[in-house]
C-alpha cells in the first residue's frame, strides 16, 4: 500500500499526515525511553548508590541488546507485513519499560533495560522502513524533519514531566507512565493504521539467513553502516553523562534542570521541521555539512564550559540541538534512498542493531573515561567533546563518499532510461 488518498505531488494526503504523526509519536515513545535514563542519571546513582561506570553499563544494557535484536530481526524484516512487525515490537517495548519502572535494584533495572532493548532497539529501523515504503525522495526530508521532532518533543514533554514525577515522588514514576501513555498509542495504531505489504509483492529470498548475509555483504551499503556508527558515537557519549555535567560541573540545580530540557526542546520541535524543508530545497549534504560544522563548534563550547549562568546553558545547549539535527534529519533522508525496496528492512534493522552497538561501545567508553572527583565534579568531560569532533570529521568525510555514490547511481539511472526513448525517436 502506498497512499489511501490522492495527494498533489510533494503534498501531504490526510493519511499521510495520520501516518507521520503516529510514527512520530511511536519515536516519541523509545526515544523517551533513552532519554529519561540521561536526566534521571543525577537522581537515579545516588537513590541506588551505583557508580558511573555502573549507570553507564545500565545505559550501554539497552543498546548492547538493541544491537543483538537488530541483527536477528533483520533477515525477517522483509518478510511481514510492516505493521504487525512494528506492534509486535512495541508491545515488547511498552512491558519492558513498565519493568524498568518497578526495579528496585541494579541488578533488576539492568535486566529491564535488556528487555526493553530487545523489542525498543528495532521499532526505530521500522519506522524508517515505513516512512521509505509510503513517501518519494522529495517528500522524505520534512518527513524525517517531522519525525525527529519526536527528539525535541521528549524534552519539551516528557524529560520535564518525567523530572517532576520524579522529584514530586521518585524515579519510577516517569517510566510507570511512560509505559502507560505508550500502550494508549500502540491501540490508535493497531486500530487506524492500515497494512504495509507493497515490499511483499517483490521477489524474495527463500532464506531469512541468506536475506540477511546479502544485506551486510552488499559493499554499497557498508559506507552507510560506517557512517550510522558514527554519528551515534556523540548522543551516546554526551548524553548519559550530561544532567549530572549540568548538575555537578556547570551549578544547575535539580529543580531548575527541567527548564534546560523544556526551554531546548521547545525551539528544536520547530526547529526539526524546518531542517527537514531545507533538506528537501537546499539539498541533503549541504545541510548535513552545515550541521557538522555547527555541531563541532557547539560541544567544544558545550564540554568547556564553567559556572555559568541558567541562560547561557539554555543557549549553548539550544545552538548544540541546532546542529545535532541538522545532521541527523539529512542523513536519514539520504540514506533511505541506499537499500533496494526489498532489503529496506533488513537494511534499517542492521543499522539500527549498529547504532546501538556503536552508541553502546561509545557509553561504556564514556563511563570509563569520565570520574566524580572529590568535589563532585565529572572530571575529563572535555575529553569525550575531542572524540565526539573527530568522529564527526570522519562522519562527514563518509557522507560526502555516499553522497556522490548516489548521484553518480541517479546519473546513470537516467541515462539508461533515456537510451531507449532515444532509440525510439530515431526515424
Amino acid at each position: 500500500m502506498t497512499t489511501a488518498t490522492a495527494a498533489p505531488p510533494n503534498q501531504f494526503s490526510r493519511y499521510q499526515k495520520f501516518v507521520v504523526g503516529m510514527l512520530a509519536f511511536l519515536q516519541f515513545a523509545v526515544i523517551l525511553d533513552f532519554m529519561l535514563m540521561s536526566p534521571l542519571g543525577a537522581v537515579i546513582m545516588p537513590a541506588m548508590q551505583i557508580a558511573p561506570s555502573q549507570f553507564g553499563l545500565v545505559v550501554s544494557a539497552y543498546a548492547f541488546s538493541a544491537g543483538i535484536s537488530g541483527l536477528l530481526t533483520a533477515g525477517f524484516a522483509d518478510r511481514f507485513d510492516r505493521k504487525r512487525l512494528l506492534l509486535f515490537f512495541y508491545t515488547g517495548f511498552i512491558l519492558g519499560t513498565l519493568w524498568c519502572g518497578l526495579a528496585q535494584s541494579f541488578e533488576s533495572l539492568l535486566a529491564a533495560r535488556i528487555v526493553t532493548g530487545l523489542f525498543g532497539g528495532v521499532i526505530g529501523s521500522i519506522v524508517l522502513a515505513i516512512s521509505t515504503d509510503l513517501f518519494p525522495l522529495s517528500m522524505r526530508g520534512r518527513v524525517m524533519g517531522m519525525i525527529q521532532t519526536a527528539f525535541a518533543a521528549s524534552q519539551v514533554l516528557g524529560i520535564p514531566i518525567g523530572l517532576y514525577l520524579s522529584n514530586r515522588w521518585n524515579w519510577h514514576i516517569p517510566f510507570i507512565a511512560m509505559a502507560a501513555m505508550g500502550a494508549i498509542g500502540g491501540l490508535v495504531v493497531m486500530w487506524k493504521m492500515q497494512p504495509v505489504t507493497d515490499h511483499l509483492k517483490m521477489p524474495s529470498e527463500h532464506s531469512a539467513w541468506m536475506h540477511l548475509f546479502h544485506t551486510v555483504t552488499e559493499s554499497r551499503y557498508l559506507m552507510a553502516f560506517a557512517t550510522t556508527a558514527l554519528l551515534m558515537t556523540g548522543g551516546f557519549m554526551l548524553m548519559p553523562f550530561s544532567s549530572a555535567y549540568l548538575v555537578a560541573n556547570l551549578g544547575i540545580d535539580l529543580h531548575h534542570l527541567p527548564s534546560v530540557y523544556l526551554i531546548t526542546g521547545l525551539f528544536t520541535i520547530f526547529i526539526g521541521p524546518m531542517i527537514g524543508k531545507a533538506a528537501d530545497k537546499i539539498g541533503k549534504f549541504r545541510v548535513f555539512m552545515f550541521g557538522t560544522g555547527l555541531s563541532i563548534v557547539m560541544v567544544l563550547v558545550y564540554t568547556h564550559l564553567g559556572r555559568v549562568s541558567l541562560p547561557v546553558v539554555i543557549f549553548v545547549n539550544v545552538v548544540l540541538f541546532v546542529g545535532i539535527f541538522s545532521r541527523m534529519i539529512p542523513f536519514q533522508a539520504l540514506v533511505s534512498s541506499v537499500p533496494a525496496a526489498n532489503q529496506r528492512g533488513s537494511f534499517n534493522a542492521i543499522s539500527a542493531s549498529i547504532q546501538q552497538l556503536s552508541g553502546g561501545l561509545a557509553s561504556v567508553v564514556a563511563g570509563h573515561i569520565v570520574a566524580i572527583g572529590t568535589d563532585g565534579q565529572l572530571q575529563n568531560f572535555d575529553v569525550i567533546g575531542y572524540v565526539v569532533v573527530g568522529t564527526s570529521l570522519v562522519a562527514l568525510t563518509l557522507v560526502w563518499r555516499l553522497n556522490r555514490s548516489l548521484q553518480q547511481r541517479a546519473a546513470l539511472a537516467a541515462n539508461a532510461a533515456d537510451t531507449p526513448a532515444k532509440a525510439n525517436a530515431a526515424p
